[in-house]
């Protein structure tokens, strides 16, 4: 079982950088692969940014590549996002999954991230 909880979301200017940590808890999270989504008012969950459990293989939707970089450490995920965009707007949630191409098994609450311009 891997309990996730995000933070670091708020209300930014267009430009500005946010930092989201997701905090993971469990035994076996370290080998869990993990991912970034977010969710905007009336828009179908996006896939954001993805790692595997090591941290050496990342993958980002086209949209956020070069001004998003997700990392992890032994219990957090971070998504550090620079240059933000009022398209950017939106609920970002963590995800983890036990092998890496398989749906997401645990969900964070969410975080809400505003991009004003």
């Amino acid at each position: 079982q891997v309990q996730l909880v995000e933070s670091g979301g708020g209300l930014v200017q267009a430009g500005d950088s946010l930092r989201l940590s997701c905090a993971a808890s469990g035994r076996t999270f370290s080998s869990y692969s993990m991912g970034w989504f977010r969710q905007a008012p009336g828009k179908e969950r996006e896939l954001v940014a993805t790692i595997n459990w090591s941290g050496g293989s990342t993958g980002y939707t086209d949209s956020v590549k070069g001004r998003f970089t997700i990392s992890r450490d032994k219990n957090t995920v971070y998504l550090q996002m620079n240059s933000l965009k009022p398209e950017d707007t939106a609920v970002y949630y963590c995800a983890a999954r036990r092998v890496a191409g398989t749906p997401f098994d645990y969900w964070g609450q969410g975080t809400q991230v505003t991009v004003s311009s």
